[in-house]
């Protein structure tokens, strides 16, 4: 379903597009987090990247309790930003030989990640409140507030030593 689909009529139906859209994004995410988990070397990011596969598979509870308020069995729509997000993040990560550089490359990947559910989350909360479903928005916020809370550790990492450790990789 492109964005300009026949199947998107109204408000509410770009709304639930979105909710189906980030629910396959979350899918992809939960496969991709293992891999940058057994390549990170840094022990911090690796820990950060394991408590954020629990993190997002207790989002994915959240998005299932969202559909069911809804009234549908969750379901995702196949989202090409995440894929391309995943699949530059697999290419970059499958170019770099030093770990250390590695560690900078993945850090970077996750944070794009991040900015792309802090965005999905943010514009969905809006419209949960629009079409008067604050239970749904409520729901949504706890997301939004973890997306936020692990962009600004990945930030504390690379800022704290990951990207100084990859600059004197080539030193």
């Amino acid at each position: 379903m492109g964005l300009f689909s026949a199947d998107i009529k109204t408000f509410h139906d770009l709304y639930i597009h979105q909710l189906e859209d980030i629910y396959y994004a979350e899918q992809q995410i939960t496969k991709a987090l293992p891999k940058m988990i057994e390549k990170a070397s840094d022990t911090q990011l690796r820990q950060g990247f394991e408590t954020h596969l629990r993190e997002t598979e207790g989002q994915i509870e959240r998005l299932k309790q969202v559909f069911q308020l809804e009234g549908m069995a969750p379901k995702g729509v196949t989202c090409p930003a995440i894929d391309g997000i995943i699949k530059e993040a697999n290419e970059v990560a499958g170019e770099v030989s030093d770990k250390r550089v590695l560690d900078a490359a993945l850090t970077a990947a996750a944070q794009a990640v991040e900015h792309y559910e802090i965005s999905r989350y943010g514009t969905l909360i809006t419209w949960a409140k629009q079409l008067g479903k604050a239970d749904v928005a409520a729901i949504l916020q706890q997301t939004l507030d973890e997306e936020k809370a692990t962009d600004a550790k990945l930030t504390r990492l690379a800022e704290g030593g990951v990207n100084q450790k990859a600059e004197l990789a080539g030193a």
